[in-house]
């Protein structure tokens, strides 16, 4: 049995993290593409979060105009996010982050186009674990 290398227990790292931490559910880790089942430079997981995470800005002034009742709270459906696992020591550029972006499957079996962020998992030496969101291009700020 080989052993698993620094990026696949980083991976298990995270994805028990979000498990048992952040109620995740239908966590996989993912280190082929299911497109044409070429190795991803990194394992990715992919899951489901219990509440959406990211409102694209134009999808928010879109609900917004559309709820009748801008005091409610608006509620989405949980989308599926794609974390990438690194660890703080990990020195990263922009290619290598392109790299991850474009071995990315599509977003959904109906649409070509690739994930346009993904939810990145810095791992520190005493196990915390920090999510950001990387966005592949610019992202125009949101509206308050």
């Amino acid at each position: 049995m080989a052993e698993k290398t620094l990026a696949e227990h980083l991976a298990a790292s995270v994805l028990d993290n979000l498990r048992y931490q952040h109620d995740w559910t239908d966590l996989q880790i993912i280190t082929h593409s299911p497109v044409d089942n070429s190795l991803l430079p990194r394992p990715l997981i992919s899951g489901l979060p219990p509440h959406q995470l990211y409102l694209h800005p134009d999808d928010q002034i879109e609900m917004l105009k559309s709820h009748q009742k801008p005091k409610d709270n608006v509620t989405e459906a949980p989308l599926v996010e794609w974390v990438l696992p690194t660890h703080l020591a990990e020195k990263w550029t922009l290619r290598s982050f392109a790299s991850v972006f474009d071995s990315m499957p599509p977003q959904a079996s109906t649409s070509p186009d690739r994930a346009k962020r993904v939810l990145l998992a810095t791992i520190h030496d005493d196990s915390t674990i920090v999510y950001y969101f990387m966005h592949d291009g610019i992202v125009k700020p949101r509206q308050n």
